[in-house]
């Protein structure tokens, strides 16, 4: 049986300008991704300064000061309307885009990359290139986490049990792997963190440029 294709852009703003407010109430858990963002910023080398990208970063701004503990500023990218807005009322120094990340282009390099919860929302056709488009711009040594559905094989489905249909897509973990080494970045670290759901998460890692040239790779 054919998998089902991810509603168009407009669809899926409309879905998430719906429901925006959900995450600022009592049914969003503030720790939700906040560990396992500090197990990724644990990969970091030590710097005075560099950018963050939240991909997907919704209105919640839970995860700001992690980032700003590291020295980076904060840039972010959403395609709900709503959910820039209220981020930019919560957070006025981040730089918000209200964009769709599958055609927003990164002008810059980051250190480190988050797409939490978020590439799953994207065609599985579109996901591949997203996550080589993200990982194209890592600063030599930065850092990508991303939230997947932790399955064998790549999979889709749409679920509505936040109200409005949201499709929901993975590669599945030899997919994911397969797009961080074609990618040229390393998996540090590869968990599932809300068992029995198959929930997971993945940091990944660009070779550092001092390592790459003490291996003669550049």
């Amino acid at each position: 049986m054919a998998l089902p294709t991810a509603p168009d852009s407009a669809a899926i703003a409309s879905a998430y300008d719906a429901i925006a407010e959900r995450w600022l109430d009592s049914r969003f858990s503030r720790d939700n991704g906040v560990r396992q963002h500090e197990v990724a910023l644990a990969f970091l080398a030590q710097a005075a300064e560099g950018w963050a990208l939240n991909a997907g970063c919704g209105c919640s701004t839970r995860l700001n000061p992690l980032l700003r503990a590291q020295g980076l500023r904060i840039e972010g990218v959403d395609i709900s309307a709503r959910m820039i807005g209220l981020a930019a009322q919560a957070d006025p120094d981040v730089v918000l885009h209200h964009a769709d990340i599958c055609s927003w282009q990164p002008t810059r390099r980051y250190r480190f990359i988050s797409a939490w919860d978020s590439i799953w929302h994207v065609d599985l056709e579109q996901q591949r290139p997203l996550m080589f488009k993200l990982m194209a711009a890592l600063e030599p040594g930065g850092v990508f986490i991303f939230s997947a559905g932790g399955l064998d094989a790549a999979d889709a489905h749409v679920d509505a049990t936040m109200g409005p249909p949201v499709y929901y897509g993975t590669l599945g973990i030899p997919g994911l792997l397969d797009v961080v080494k074609e990618s040229g970045c390393v998996c540090r670290h590869l968990e599932f963190d809300q068992l029995p759901h198959k929930h997971l998460f993945m940091v990944v890692q660009r070779e550092a440029a001092s390592a790459a040239a003490d291996s003669g790779q550049i």
